[in-house]
């Protein structure tokens, strides 16, 4: 099954969860434009307070604890029995941390709203400033539903595999670093920003133009492959658009965040 969903499909699912996860690195809060209108039905899910634990030193966005992300899943509706679609307004770049989350916790029913709200609007469908009243739901989190890394894990996939770089390449060459402490990238890994899986309108690429693409960089068959990004975001939209391409990865959920937190730690610019 495709991990994304098309506005028509959606319309015609039945029961299904949908949460509206837009989000932005500095603000404005997602809920402003949730409250303006959104995908009727839909609920909004926090991605600072429900999809990571409080930036520390294991990242800006690390994993939240199991029974916490539980708790706010069944918050928000979510039922491991129900499907669930989940949508932001910026190519699915937040939206992919809450499928991946999901499905990291065992949801066996995920999928992302190709375009996003962009998308559904583009239909002529309608949206909704009303905020649904949703019975709380059953979810179980268990986790491990998903391939990690951890910075050891990183090195070596990066040195014996393919460890890809999914922020914008100035950053991974070092030119620029606008939110972490210090510039560049894991020694070995490939720059593969994320703005080049989707098309203008927000949508991903055919599978085969993603394969493409990926083998290019070096994800073949039989190579062991992984993500990362600055926090673990944009990162889970590099699994995402791999996914559809058919190439299975693993996410560096701390990724540079945590990478630069232990100076020892080398890092490597150009």
């Amino acid at each position: 099954m495709s991990p994304l969903i098309t506005p028509g499909d959606l319309a015609a699912l039945p029961a299904a969860s949908v949460l509206d996860v837009r989000w932005a690195l500095g603000g404005p809060p997602g809920i402003e434009s949730y409250r303006q209108g959104h995908v009727p039905g839909a609920v909004f899910c926090d991605l600072e307070a429900d999809l990571a634990a409080p930036a520390g030193p294991e990242g800006r966005h690390p994993l939240p604890e199991a029974g916490r992300f539980q708790a706010a899943m069944r918050r928000l509706g979510v039922s491991g029995s129900r499907p669930v679609v989940v949508y932001d307004d910026a190519g699915a770049m937040s939206a992919a941390r809450a499928w991946w989350t999901l499905r990291y916790f065992g949801h066996p029913d995920v999928r992302v709203l190709d375009g996003g709200l962009r998308a559904w609007t583009a239909e002529g469908r309608s949206v909704s400033d009303e905020t649904p009243e949703v019975p709380p739901g059953d979810f179980t989190a268990r986790p491990g539903g998903m391939p990690v890394l951890d910075a050891a894990a990183a090195a070596e996939l990066a040195a014996d595999g393919i460890l890809l770089d999914a922020r914008a390449a100035e950053r991974y060459r070092g030119e620029v670093e606008p939110i972490d402490p210090v510039a560049g990238h894991i020694p070995g890994a490939v720059s593969a920003p994320t703005t080049e899986n989707v098309d203008p309108s927000g949508r991903f690429h055919r599978p085969h133009f993603l394969r493409e693409r990926f083998n290019t960089l070096g994800a073949v068959p039989g190579m062991a492959v992984g993500t990362y990004c600055g926090s673990g975001v944009t990162a889970a939209h590099q699994v995402l658009a791999l996914q559809v391409a058919g190439i299975p990865a693993a996410l560096y959920v701390g990724s540079w965040s945590h990478w630069v937190a232990d100076p020892s730690r080398p890092v490597a610019t150009g």
